[in-house]
C-alpha cells in the first residue's frame, strides 16, 4: 500500500464563498481532517455537504501527541487534510510540527492555497509589499512586548502583526514609542466579513483612536518600515549617553530601563544594571 498525502488546506477567514473548488474537492476526498477546532470544521463540511472524512482534533495542546498518530495514518495510506480554525494552517496556528515530521518521514506534503489574513491586510494597507516580515502575535506582557518592538525599530521592511482587540490600543501606543508616532500603519479587522474595515493613518493617530474604544474582531496591523534616516538614528544611538542624560534628569534605574528598552530592544535587566553602574560613576 502506498503512503498517504498530507494536504495543508487554507479555509475561509470569514466568507465561505472564498473556499476554492479544489479545497472543497479535497476535503470531500481525504480520509481524515485534522482540525484546530472540530466544531468549526464540522460547520464548514456541513455547509458544503461533505460527510465522508473523519474529523480529529489537532491544536496546540495535543499536537505533540497527535503528530505520531497522524504519521501512522499516513504510513497506512490515509490521506489527511490539515486545517486551522480559519485561514492558512501553520501561520500562527498549529501545523509546523506535523509538516516537519511528515516531510522528514518522506511523506508528500501538498499546500492548497487560499485565504490568509496576513496577505489580505498587507495588500489592503497601501504600504510597500516587496519586502515584509510577519511577526505574528506580540507578547501579552508590556515589558516583553516593548523589548520586541525595540528590536524591530530599525527594520526597513513592512511589518505585519496579529493582535487581539482588547490589546490593540496598548500595542499601538508601544509601537508609537518604539517606532515614532509618524510611522504609517494600517489596521484591518473582520476581513471578508460583514463589518470588514481597514483604517489607515499614523501610529500616533491610531493609538489615540483605539485608546478609548477597542475595535471589534481579530485585528491585523501592518506597519511601515524604518526610513533610511530612522535606520541611521537607530545605528548611532548611544545607550550610555542616553542613560547618563536620564540620570542627570533625576530618573532612577528602573524608569531608565523601562524607557530605553523600547528604544534599543535590549533586556530590561541589562539596562537596569547599566544604569546602576553608570550611576555609581557620578
Amino acid at each position: 500500500m502506498s503512503s498517504g498525502t498530507l494536504y495543508l488546506i487554507a479555509t475561509p477567514i470569514g466568507n465561505l464563498e472564498d473556499a476554492s473548488p479544489r479545497s472543497r474537492r479535497l476535503l470531500a476526498e481525504v480520509d481524515i481532517v485534522a482540525a484546530e477546532d472540530t466544531r468549526t470544521a464540522r460547520h464548514l463540511l456541513d455547509h458544503f455537504g461533505i460527510r465522508g472524512p473523519r474529523i480529529v482534533s489537532y491544536f496546540e495542546g495535543n499536537e505533540a501527541g497527535r503528530t505520531p498518530q497522524l504519521l501512522e495514518e499516513l504510513e497506512g495510506g490515509k490521506n489527511i487534510a490539515l486545517i486551522s480554525e480559519a485561514g492558512t494552517p501553520s501561520v500562527s496556528d498549529p501545523g509546523q510540527r506535523l509538516v516537519a515530521a511528515a516531510g522528514a518521514a518522506g511523506f508528500s506534503v501538498v499546500p492548497i492555497p487560499g485565504p490568509s489574513a496576513v496577505i489580505c491586510a498587507l495588500v489592503a494597507s497601501g504600504l510597500p509589499t516587496d519586502r515584509f516580515t510577519f511577526v505574528g502575535f506580540l507578547a501579552r506582557e508590556s515589558g516583553a512586548r516593548r523589548q520586541a518592538l525595540g528590536e524591530l525599530r530599525a527594520r526597513a521592511e513592512t511589518l505585519i502583526f496579529y493582535e487581539s482587540p482588547e490589546r490593540v490600543g496598548a500595542c499601538l501606543s508601544d509601537m508609537a514609542d518604539a517606532f515614532g508616532g509618524d510611522r504609517p500603519v494600517s489596521l484591518s479587522r473582520e476581513i471578508t466579513k460583514m463589518y470588514e474595515e481597514t483604517v489607515r493613518g499614523s501610529l500616533a493617530e491610531l493609538a489615540e483612536r483605539y485608546a478609548r474604544v477597542a475595535p471589534r474582531g481579530e485585528c491585523t496591523l501592518v506597519v511601515g518600515g524604518a526610513s533610511v534616516a530612522e535606520q541611521g538614528d537607530a545605528a548611532e544611538f548611544d545607550v550610555d549617553a542616553a542613560v547618563r542624560e536620564m540620570l542627570a534628569e533625576g530618573l532612577g534605574p528602573k524608569d531608565i530601563a523601562a524607557r530605553l528598552m523600547v528604544k534599543t530592544g535590549r533586556a530590561r535587566r541589562e539596562l537596569y544594571q547599566l544604569a546602576l553602574a553608570l550611576g555609581r560613576e557620578r
